[in-house]
């Protein structure tokens, strides 16, 4: 890690973010009474503990990363946003069709499933 957003909670003690700057992590603070600054990541990370770790038998560092990757890419490319008004973040190229056979796509097994159309 190269930087590690905190927030002011007393659970980060001085001696904790010693160890972090002597490991060369920079550490970057919320600013005083702003709550909204932190609301987004921990969405973020509720999102993923729920819908994918908390599902996972985790054998590693590697085997974390690349189910965090495929994650990553289930969340941008293949599941609609409240926030956006139930559209997908980044949205395939071209026109999508609105008819025909529906098709799953399967991530890390089938534990992450997204719906389309065939063409």
């Amino acid at each position: 890690m190269r930087y590690l957003i905190l927030d002011r909670d007393a659970k980060f003690t001085d001696q904790f973010q010693r160890i972090l700057k002597d490991a060369g992590v920079k550490l970057v603070k919320t600013a005083h009474q702003a709550a909204d600054m932190n609301a987004i990541a921990e969405r973020y990370v509720g999102s993923v503990r729920r819908e994918c770790l908390d599902r996972v038998i985790l054998f590693g560092e590697a085997h974390l990363r690349r189910v965090l990757r495929e994650f990553v890419a289930h969340y941008h490319d293949d599941r609609p946003h409240q926030g956006v008004g139930n559209e997908l973040l980044r949205p395939p190229a071209g026109d999508s069709p609105r008819g025909g056979e529906v098709v799953a796509d399967e991530r890390l097994g089938g534990l992450l499933r997204s719906y389309r159309y065939s063409a």
